[in-house]
């Protein structure tokens, strides 16, 4: 079941460094919501405080809280391994386990986190690359390696090995700057389709991704190189596209820097 997501003062450090600072937001379930701003604001980094990747780097700490459905995902005692299973994550790169099968690659997590028949794993794997919409292009050679496949097949299947796991919340970083514009239009296509079982927050460079896909968009920006991105605004999408209330917000969309 998708799951809400409620941000509260949240700042972010490396070491000493504040890499963002006090953001706070709400993030509705079954949408989509779009993340941009100029390189360096802090975009990917937010990302990553969502399920608790930023602290993977060594120095990364957060301040604040981040609330799934109320729950704080940085309360004592909460595991940032279950986590990382609630809240999924996809990539800038296609990044399928090179040694690994098409079938293995998105069995991956389930053989992870507990035990299954063969029969039953057979089951979530073809329901996951049918998730994906890539079950059609490789149900003939699911033993062959998931290496071998297009950039654009390989993020799908990482998709599919993500949402395997049943997760409550997608997140993805620039799942399509790797890719080509056809791979990038069957990844939209397939944000569309995820949306209707999954909350879904995706960072884009690309403005006019963002208004394709996103219900909300959030934009990210720093006063100057150094100092911490903040969030700047965040609205529906039509709206912060249209006729947004920051200036700044308008010149970034306009391309008047960034």
């Amino acid at each position: 079941m998708a799951k809400r997501i409620d941000v509260s003062g949240l700042t972010a450090y490396y070491s000493a460094h504040k890499a963002i600072e006090d953001i706070s937001m709400t993030v509705e379930p079954r949408s989509v919501t779009a993340f941009i701003g100029p390189s360096g604001c802090g975009k990917s980094t937010f990302l990553r405080t969502l399920n608790r990747m930023h602290e993977v780097t060594p120095g990364g700490r957060v301040e604040g809280k981040v609330l799934l459905d109320g729950d704080d995902l940085y309360g004592s005692g909460v595991d940032p391994v279950n986590v990382r299973t609630t809240v999924g994550m996809v990539f800038q790169r296609p990044n399928p386990f090179p040694t690994m099968s098409i079938f293995d690659n998105v069995a991956a997590g389930l053989r992870l986190n507990g035990k299954y028949k063969k029969n039953e794993l057979s089951d979530i794997v073809e329901r996951s690359l049918k998730g994906a919409n890539l079950w059609n292009e490789v149900k003939d050679r699911l033993n062959k390696p998931g290496s071998g496949l297009s950039g654009g097949q390989q993020q799908r299947l990482c998709i599919a090995r993500a949402i395997a796991v049943e997760p409550q919340v997608l997140l993805m970083d620039e799942p399509c700057s790797a890719l080509d514009p056809i791979s990038t239009l069957a990844i939209e296509d397939l944000i569309g389709d995820l949306k209707e079982r999954f909350t879904i927050v995706i960072v884009t460079h690309n403005m006019q991704q963002a208004a394709r896909v996103s219900d909300r968009t959030a934009f990210f920006n720093l006063a100057a190189v150094g100092q911490p991105g903040k969030l700047i605004e965040i609205d529906d999408t039509e709206r912060i596209f249209s006729n947004p209330s920051v200036q700044a917000t308008e010149d970034y969309i306009s391309g008047r820097f960034g």
